[in-house]
């Protein structure tokens, strides 16, 4: 029988070997860590400069019949050279070739730039540049009628950038990173094309079934009755479990009636399922899985789901012929990662409220779970791979056993993990925080959305920063964010209706707010803070000032601080809203007004930057596409960029009269 795919291609092939990465992780001077994905247990080794590089023997991890997830972390016998080009090559054991070992990429030609034999890096010990972005939705323009399905991918215009240097442009050092600030993928907003390519390249994997917990009469016990399910498309937030409130903080929550567990208002196609993440990551990281998939819409939908899934399977055919691109991109620089919300789920720890009743719910503790496992095995692990001995036995224990009581220790395990921040030895350091697991909850109400980082995490992360020149700091969402937005945010919170307007800021919280801002004031601390961030669905950069001109002790000046936000990858913000928000907020916060003494932040002077090329009074970017930020020998930006998904090449430049204390 044949399948008709998104390029209408005939399907009788089976599997290819590698069915995703390799994905280049860390790289450090004598150390190189890979990820990929192949469909059978292969035994690899790693030639650097055509050298081998000696592996530890571990096996991969077995995720069913056709799936393995492979992590190489190498000890380089001989260190990197700067600046230089260095190709490598994975190799599987293959008694048939002539040595016994049989090139894995050969047969890999799009992973390769034109002139070159094969993927490679460059390594430098000091950061130059290097790329950055957040929110990446595969089906980004096409849920709503009149969407443009040819959103563009960010990750792709990375691509396209080291194509250009590759031959001969000298105008931008090659990257040293390339930094996913949250949002990788939208486990809570998934299309139906998507949801069906997810079903049946789980079946051709052989993933095994999973039995679901907590489930209502009219739900679905396993992950294949999902499938099957007349609710399994386009209606899954009736799958959802709600919670029946009965006293105390749960009426005030939820009005005395029953509520969602879930607050998104996307989950119609919410990941359920563990196999259900783990080809969702393969399908946004890779061409090779789209290959035979059947993408013709799944019988029982009404008019209305038919006519969004063919709007969605345009946007979705746009994704696809972009991941090649991406593909190469994430083989040649380091990729350093770190979940939001949608990697998991929409207000993912917002309130003390909102953990309560998501996590004493046996099935959201799954589906959360189970969101955070995929995270572990495709994002996690390549971070910082050594923090990750203890909760890899259970990872492996789920993924042999989904549904039983191994899986449910796995996630009750990552529920109570607390190492998924890191630091990366690059100079200036990367610091990457986890925003999301180490909350300051509120002192004043359950209801109230918790600080971004606790006082134990702030304290660490001042201890971490001692005596650095400079850092990148990456914080998912904007340590310094656009005021008036803040302060709408503010006001929904103060009426008790924070998941309205996803009130997660790092102001919105007095705690947390203090002890961030005190961290730039201590004397010991950075003198430059190049702050990385994402989450919102636009881009922006503001230079920051504290107001006083010198540290306590010591007399060093007050620490330059650039935040730079870049967001979507492949998302926008509602244009008509944003600006409106834009213009509402250069006109109410001006330099002059006198709202400015009513919503303080702690003396700060705020200068912010003008995208090149927008309609006068706008500094907030509405377009899809991947910020660059290039740095001097001291860590401080000298040019910072966006490189739009439609061409564009946009830089943002200060202007100094519209510089405002706060």
């Amino acid at each position: 029988m044949l399948h008709r795919n998104m390029t209408g291609e005939s399907a009788l092939n089976p599997l290819p070997l590698l069915l995703a990465g390799p994905v280049l992780r860390r790289v450090e001077a004598r150390r190189l860590v890979l990820w990929l994905a192949t469909s059978e247990p292969v035994q690899l080794r790693l030639r650097v400069a055509g050298q081998v590089v000696p592996l530890p023997e571990t096996g991969p991890l077995a995720a069913g019949g056709r799936l393995f997830h492979h992590l190489i972390d190498a000890a380089l016998p001989e260190p990197l050279v700067p600046g230089a080009w260095t190709r490598y090559t994975l190799e599987v054991a293959d008694p048939a070739a002539p040595v016994g070992w049989r090139d894995l990429l050969a047969d890999e030609p799009d992973l390769s730039y034109p002139g070159q034999s094969g993927p490679g890096l460059r390594w430098e010990p000091r950061v130059a540049s290097l790329l950055h972005g957040s929110c990446r939705k595969p089906h980004h323009g096409g849920a709503k009628a009149g969407g443009a399905g040819g959103a563009g991918d960010g990750l792709a215009e990375a691509d396209r950038l080291l194509q250009r240097l590759l031959a001969g442009d000298a105008t931008t050092a090659w990257p040293s990173a390339l930094v996913l600030t949250g949002d990788q993928i939208y486990a809570d907003d998934v299309a139906g094309p998507m949801l069906r390519a997810i079903h049946q390249l789980a079946q051709r994997l052989g993933l095994p079934d999973e039995a679901l917990p907590g489930v209502g009469p009219q739900g679905a016990a396993t992950a294949q009755a999902l499938v099957e399910h007349p609710m399994g498309y386009y209606r899954r937030e009736h799958l959802l479990p709600r919670q029946a409130v009965k006293s105390g903080l749960k009426d005030i929550l939820f009005g005395g009636v029953a509520k969602p567990v879930f607050t998104t208002d996307s989950a119609h196609n919410h990941l359920i399922s563990l196999s259900e993440v783990l080809c969702m990551y393969l399908l946004v990281w890779s061409p090779v899985p789209w290959q035979g998939l059947d993408l013709t819409p799944p019988v029982g939908l009404s008019p209305r789901e038919r006519q969004r899934y063919e709007r969605e399977a345009a946007a979705l055919e746009a994704f696809v012929q972009g991941l090649p691109a991406v593909r190469r991109a994430m083989a040649h620089l380091p990729v350093a990662m770190i979940f939001d919300d949608h990697d998991i789920t929409d207000d993912w720890n917002l309130s003390a409220e909102w953990e309560t009743v998501a996590y004493g719910h046996p099935f959201s503790r799954r589906v959360i779970g189970n969101a955070l496992l995929g995270y572990l095995l495709h994002q996690g692990w390549g971070n910082r791979p050594e923090a990750f001995a203890d909760a890899l036995p259970h990872l492996k224990a789920a993924l042999q056993q989904p549904g039983a009581e191994a899986h449910d220790a796995a996630i009750t395990h990552l529920l109570h993990f607390h190492q998924w921040h890191y630091v990366w030895p690059t100079e200036p350091a990367l610091v990457v925080l986890d925003s999301r697991t180490h909350r300051w909850r509120s002192d004043l109400s359950s209801r109230q959305p918790s600080g971004l980082l606790d006082w134990e995490s702030l304290t660490d992360l001042q201890q971490t920063l001692l005596d650095r020149e400079a850092v990148l700091l990456v914080s998912s969402a904007p340590i310094f964010g656009v005021k008036l937005i803040e302060t709408i945010q503010h006001l929904f919170s103060w009426a008790g209706s924070p998941l309205v307007v996803d009130a997660e800021n790092w102001m919105g919280h007095p705690g947390a707010a203090s002890a961030i801002l005190n961290i730039f004031r201590h004397p010991r601390t950075p003198q430059h803070f190049v702050v990385l961030s994402g989450d919102v669905h636009y881009s922006f950069v503001y230079d920051v000032k504290l107001r006083r001109r010198t540290r306590l002790r010591t007399g060093a000046r007050s620490p330059d601080i650039w935040q730079i936000c870049s967001s979507g990858l492949r998302n926008t913000f509602p244009s008509g809203l944003l600006a409106v928000l834009d213009h509402g907020n250069r006109w109410l916060y001006s330099p002059r007004s006198p709202l400015n003494w009513f919503t303080r932040r702690r003396h700060l002077r705020v200068v912010p930057r003008k995208p090149e090329g927008l309609p006068s009074g706008r500094r907030l970017l509405d377009a899809s596409g991947v910020g660059l930020v290039e740095l001097d020998e001291h860590g401080r930006p000298w040019r910072i960029r966006s490189l739009l998904a439609d061409g564009r090449d946009v830089s943002y430049v200060p202007r100094e009269a519209e510089a405002r204390w706060d």
